[in-house]
């Protein structure tokens, strides 16, 4: 407290990620921090069962238990001063249930840790590099949504500087998220008109997660300084393409050593690596609940997307789900491009990890490697298109489910069938300009 005091903290921003990797958070004065630490900060578990307009979802521990309470403790390793908000510094929050002592089914970071308890039984240290794409809105009152790209010129694939960018928000960003401590590395203005991709370095998964939750909500706070909107949603415009959460994801024994490299081996892939890659295939369709999880997501997914939607893997193959990138020894890993980035960070990197690890205790192999250009329906099987055969798909994975918890799944399914179930209830703009006048 007296170093923060000394720093002109006064503030502690404590937060924490819901189910859909949304910030909850509470700010507490500085003289109350010992009180937070020692008792923790009371959130209605319910949080975890609020959908994004408001509503609290029928999910169990939330309203047939009436409504009991989670505890929320600071986790002090992870304090960064803001750089915008001056006196206030964030950190994350561990999150239990002050009745047993134990963490929350629904708590996503906990979620993580179990399943890399699980990998540390298998002298497996998961090491993910996280890359997020996202597209930047300015206020439009006149169009239904309230909202329109940011710089709408075309053409401005992979650039940087104002041709695509003349406020410069990226470089502003950039030196934000820099100064804020959580290993962003460089960014670019991406495909499509007013949107951005901004890499991450890579670190032990846990760390990873921590640090891609909290670049998504420090994006969407700058951009609302500067009264704009950064949305993750995945597709937001009908006329471009959507934003994907690509992961780099490698493994290293106790040593440090990188146990996907095998230089005799074909490909120069360990069998290690095989296996991983062969167990997020095999899994690939349940995992898509989670790393695609809305009903947006499948809109992203199609022929000459860009986005996988086949269960394939390739060498430095980008139209594959799986891409192995062309680096080796300390460098070897797959990229897995299947997320969107509205995915939970936790999520994501559980059920990837999860995925990952059944394919080596089984020790799978994967088929051969796609070559040439994907999206051949003759050479792949698809991956569910809809959120409702994803939802399917991850309650019939049994051997996923059960390294990810009964409880968590549970959670899940009840929150995302309730999402599904009130689209389907809701009359879209597209429906009465097809319909209504000929009809």
């Amino acid at each position: 407290m007296d170093r923060l005091a000394a720093d002109g903290i006064d503030v502690i921003r404590v937060a924490y990620p819901d189910l859909i990797g949304t910030d909850r958070a509470r700010d507490v004065l500085l003289e109350h921090l010992p009180s937070a630490c020692d008792h923790g900060l009371a959130f209605c578990r319910a949080v975890y069962h609020t959908s994004p307009q408001g509503d609290v979802v029928e999910v169990a521990g939330g309203l047939d238990a009436g409504l009991p309470d989670i505890a929320v403790r600071p986790d002090l390793s992870t304090l960064a001063p803001l750089p915008w908000e001056p006196g206030v510094a964030w950190c994350l929050g561990d999150v239990l249930d002050p009745a047993t002592g134990s963490p929350a089914p629904e708590s996503p970071r906990d979620l993580l840790r179990h399943v890399l308890a699980q990998c540390t039984e298998e002298g497996l240290t998961p090491v993910v590099g996280p890359e997020l794409e996202y597209f930047l809105c300015d206020p439009d009152p006149g169009s239904p949504s309230g909202w329109k790209r940011y710089a709408e010129a075309p053409g401005n694939v992979y650039t940087a500087g104002r041709r695509g960018d003349p406020d410069g928000h990226l470089l502003r960003t950039l030196r934000q998220l820099r100064d804020l401590g959580i290993g962003v590395s460089m960014g670019n203005h991406e495909f499509s008109p007013g949107q951005f991709e901004i890499n991450l370095t890579h670190s032990p998964a846990l760390d990873a997660a921590d640090r891609a939750f909290r670049f998504k909500a420090a994006v969407k706070e700058l951009a609302r300084t500067e009264g704009r909107l950064a949305t993750f949603m995945a597709k937001p415009f009908s006329d471009e393409g959507g934003s994907g959460f690509h992961v780099h994801v490698s493994c290293r024994d106790g040593e440090g050593r990188n146990t996907f490299d095998d230089p005799a081996a074909p490909h120069g892939l360990s069998a290690t690596a095989r296996h991983a890659i062969a167990g997020v295939l095999a899994h690939a369709p349940a995992l898509t609940a989670l790393l695609n999880p809305t009903v947006n997501s499948y809109k992203r997914f199609g022929p000459d997307t860009l986005a996988p939607w086949l269960i394939d893997w390739g060498l430095d193959n980008r139209s594959a789900m799986v891409r192995i990138p062309p680096e080796r020894g300390a460098g070897a890993r797959f990229e897995l491009r299947l997320a969107d980035a509205s995915a939970n960070p936790y999520l994501l990197l559980a059920g990837t990890l999860a995925a990952a690890l059944l394919g080596v205790r089984a020790c799978q192999e994967p088929p051969a490697p796609l070559e040439g250009y994907g999206y051949d329906t003759t050479k792949a099987a698809t991956l569910p298109m809809t959120l409702p055969a994803a939802l399917d798909a991850f309650e019939a994975d049994t051997a996923l489910t059960a390294v990810l918890g009964k409880g968590f799944a549970s959670a899940l399914l009840a929150y995302k069938r309730d999402e599904v179930a009130r689209f389907q209830q809701y009359v879209t703009d597209w429906e009465f300009t097809e319909y209504a006048y000929h009809l």
